[in-house]
């Protein structure tokens, strides 16, 4: 049997997505069918509608998402109907060079499009989490909000009573300065060149913001941690000069954690006596460095207890049909997220 479901698709490089008809089949061997009930409009699907990821047009965009499993295949353990679940984009797979190494963390297997009203999926990209979980507020986890709270938390390793940097103040980086917040960082500084997103990380744990559209953000950094640099320099953004500022914002033998996605073409120079003489390390956050199966459960039982404020990424609901227009508020600055709701 198969599912005739409304999806949503980049056809090609740069054109306005489109809604067209997805045949969804039954769920195979080792496979989910879920009906989705939350997506959010993630900075990564309008990078595969720019063509900044790939040309393999077209693409079944959405990977941000919650919902409720419908169908398992044949030797599926663990998962049933009803069980509502968060969506992985990157699951373990137990199989892949990574995962044999023992960092399951970078696993190269599968992906994912959720912005559709049912998706297959293989069933170790759903990890259950309770219910009580609202599910434009849990979906988040599967990509943007986990990615930035994974980059203080995992990547990062932020620390009782470490100094950290934000830059860009975006979803991502708003959830970089909750984690480094909840890791109990004790000073968090967040920068960005706007105003209302230096706010929106004001509210969720940030100690000091600059815009540094007005002031330079390296020398206000080292003047915020006694002339040092930050411990952990969390780069939100995806390009050379916000990550050379980071590179120079943190302290001696500190941290540097990209975690904002770059497009092909952009280029990375760096005196090699510096990059030897600071120590510390550089290093990139894939998906926050999660483990779904860890990570969600543990984050969203934070939520529910009031220790973890999710719901405040979340700006607005929208339908299906309005993700082209999520795209646009996304380039404005004006939204953390906008979720599709089903």
């Amino acid at each position: 049997m198969t599912h005739e479901v409304t999806g949503v698709i980049a056809r090609a490089k740069g054109a306005p997505v489109e809604l067209t008809t997805v045949v969804v089949p039954d769920p195979g061997p080792g496979e989910a069918l879920v009906r989705i009930q939350a997506c959010g409009v993630c900075h990564t699907d309008l990078h595969y509608r720019e063509g900044g990821i790939g040309e393999d047009f077209p693409y079944l965009l959405g990977h941000e998402a919650a919902g409720v499993v419908e169908q398992v295949g044949e030797g599926v353990s663990g998962l049933a109907p009803g069980d509502f679940v968060i969506l992985n984009w990157r699951a373990v797979c137990g199989q892949c060079r990574a995962c044999r190494r023992g960092r399951p963390w970078y696993c190269f297997a599968l992906g994912i499009g959720a912005f559709a009203e049912k998706t297959l999926v293989a069933a170790g990209q759903c990890t259950k989490v309770s219910p009580q979980v609202k599910p434009e507020v849990a979906g988040l986890l599967g990509c943007g909000v986990m990615a930035g709270l994974g980059a203080a938390l995992n990547t990062g390793q932020v620390g009782r009573g470490d100094s950290v940097a934000v830059i860009g103040c975006g979803g991502v980086g708003c959830a970089a300065v909750l984690g480094a917040r909840l890791a109990g960082a004790r000073k968090i500084i967040a920068v960005d060149i706007d105003d209302r997103k230096l706010g929106w990380a004001r509210e969720l744990g940030a100690t000091d913001t600059i815009n540094s559209r007005e002031t330079e953000p390296v020398e206000q950094i080292k003047a915020l941690t006694e002339g040092n640099g930050a411990d952990v320099v969390i780069e939100a953004v995806g390009r050379p000069e916000t990550y050379t500022q980071a590179f120079y914002a943190r302290d001696l033998a500190g941290t540097v954690v990209v975690v904002g996605v770059p497009t092909p073409e952009m280029r990375l120079e760096l005196p090699l006596l510096d990059v030897f003489g600071r120590g510390g390390s550089l290093k990139s956050s894939w998906y926050g460095d999660c483990l779904p199966d860890r990570d969600f459960p543990m984050l969203t039982d934070l939520h529910l207890g009031g220790r973890l404020p999710l719901e405040k990424f979340v700006s607005e609901t929208i339908a299906l049909d309005a993700v082209e227009e999520a795209f646009a508020k996304m380039g404005r600055g004006e939204v953390l997220r906008s979720v599709v709701t089903f």
